[in-house]
């Protein structure tokens, strides 16, 4: 099914421009996405759930067609997604994709406008992860941006923050999307001051009082020990995995998963 995509922008509290797509009809539900990546990485998914929800696909500051007031702080992302969630009609359900996942976790437990939660693997790593990223991880990723260096931010993000060897990263800086994560850079930088220091914070997490559901593809270990960690913090979050699926997930098995959570 194809639907009319409607593109608008709402104004967050400090003026920045916030760019999202409108499509479907239904319950409102807003998509957050993350990495180097802006709203057409999940346009797709939006595409599908779009015949029985409202979807409200949007570009987190620095991305797509969103702009990047300075100074930044990472309130400025809630402030961001509350303005979305009052488009939307005031309240929402919510789908986080990975990093997208804290974010969505973070305004729940701050009391936002969100009816429910849908999951998909948040990085946090646990304390007992073999490796994790270094405590200077912003600091290293924010210096390469600020001195000109967008593909060192990008291969720092994939090595250090994802945990992929550099071997096999070297090679991807010749493939013909590199240059679009590289425009992303800044969102990066972002990126890691939401994470900081990548571990779970209970105190939050047991905030969230809305249904949730944390799914994981079962391919990356440490992901999926933390979406078990992330069920347990919430409460009354249920866990669902979706066999052989990677962290880049496919688009015809979350959708279903997320509207029969978001329906029921």
């Amino acid at each position: 099914m194809t639907t009319t995509s409607e593109t608008s922008t709402v104004k967050s509290t400090d003026g920045t421009k916030i760019e999202l797509d409108r499509k479907g009809d239904g319950p409102a539900l807003v998509i957050i996405g993350a990495g180097p990546t802006d709203r057409t990485a999940n346009a797709p998914v939006a595409e599908l759930l779009a015949d029985q929800f409202t979807v409200f696909n949007y570009d987190r500051r620095a991305r797509g067609g969103s702009g990047d007031t300075k100074p930044y702080a990472v309130d400025r992302e809630y402030e961001d997604l509350a303005a979305v969630i009052d488009v939307a009609g005031g309240s929402a359900h919510v789908y986080g994709t990975s990093g997208g996942a804290v974010v969505a976790l973070e305004a729940a437990a701050r009391g936002f406008g969100v009816t429910k939660l849908g999951l998909w693997e948040p990085p946090y790593v646990l304390d007992d992860e073999p490796t994790r990223p270094p405590a200077d991880y912003e600091a290293q990723i924010a210096s390469a941006v600020a001195t000109g260096r967008p593909g060192d931010a990008v291969e720092l993000f994939f090595t250090l923050a994802v945990g992929m060897p550099s071997e096999q990263v070297a090679p991807m800086r010749d493939l013909p999307f590199w240059p679009a994560m590289e425009g992303l850079a800044q969102a990066l930088v972002y990126d890691a001051a939401v994470m900081g220091d990548f571990r779970p914070r209970p105190e939050q997490l047991g905030k969230v009082k809305v249904p949730a559901l944390v799914v994981d593809g079962g391919t990356v270990p440490w992901m999926s020990r933390t979406a078990d960690a992330v069920a347990d913090l919430v409460p009354g979050a249920q866990r669902q995995t979706l066999p052989g699926q990677p962290h880049n997930v496919d688009p015809t098995a979350i959708a279903p998963a997320l509207a029969d959570f978001f329906r029921a």
